[in-house]
């Protein structure tokens, strides 16, 4: 379904900061959640956006993952740290494509439901994947990245995504939702170096 384009601000610099929940609906009850809370919070993620450069962490409890993507190239680098173990892997463009291939063809339905995040009215869509799962997002059309294939999953979303949900097989729901976000504090170039020590260097066949 073709989605409609409204008024946007292209940004070109920011950081958003999403919390990320999961939920297990299995066990949850007809009725909501029970009294021991099923709702946990699992990791924080943070993206950064500058140019054509973009880069997201997710930190939880147990890993790290960064993934620094630069539009110019087309290319990604993916920092991994468990416990006090570090590994990186670069991706030329043609890898990138490769590694994200599951997510080409998604369907995007879209919704007349909408929902507000941080005073931003956003619309929801739920986009179908080739592995017959499916994700809920919600996105404000107001303003677009100015670097969009870093997150590859929402490359055709018109807007910026301040929430999405996801469910697996498990019957657990991962709900993410911007928690925070500044459009107008520069972001440091340093933020988008690749280490070039204390990494173990894994290679993408």
């Amino acid at each position: 379904m073709q989605l409609g384009y409204t008024q946007q601000r292209i940004v070109a610099e920011c950081t958003v900061v999403y919390k990320v929940e999961t939920q297990d609906l299995q066990t949850s009850g007809m009725y909501g959640l029970s009294k021991e809370n099923k709702v946990q919070s699992k990791a924080i993620k943070t993206v950064y956006i500058k140019s054509n450069n973009a880069r997201i962490d997710l930190v939880s409890p147990s890993f790290s993952q960064s993934t620094i993507y630069n539009k110019t190239t087309a290319t990604a680098t993916v920092l991994r740290t468990f416990g006090g173990d570090k590994y990186s892997t670069t991706l030329t463009a043609q890898q990138w494509k490769k590694l994200n291939a599951p997510l080409d063809s998604t369907r995007v339905e879209a919704s007349p439901d909408s929902v507000s995040i941080l005073d931003y009215n956003c619309k929801k869509v739920v986009l179908h994947l080739k592995d017959n799962t499916s994700v809920i997002v919600y996105y404000t059309p107001s303003i677009i990245a100015s670097v969009k294939d870093y997150e590859y999953l929402f490359k055709d979303i018109p807007g910026f995504v301040l929430g999405y949900e996801m469910l697996d097989a498990a019957g657990i729901k991962t709900v993410f939702r911007a928690i925070q976000i500044n459009l107008y504090n520069p972001v440091a170039a340093s933020t988008f170096d690749i280490p070039s020590e204390g990494y173990r260097i894994i290679s993408e066949k």
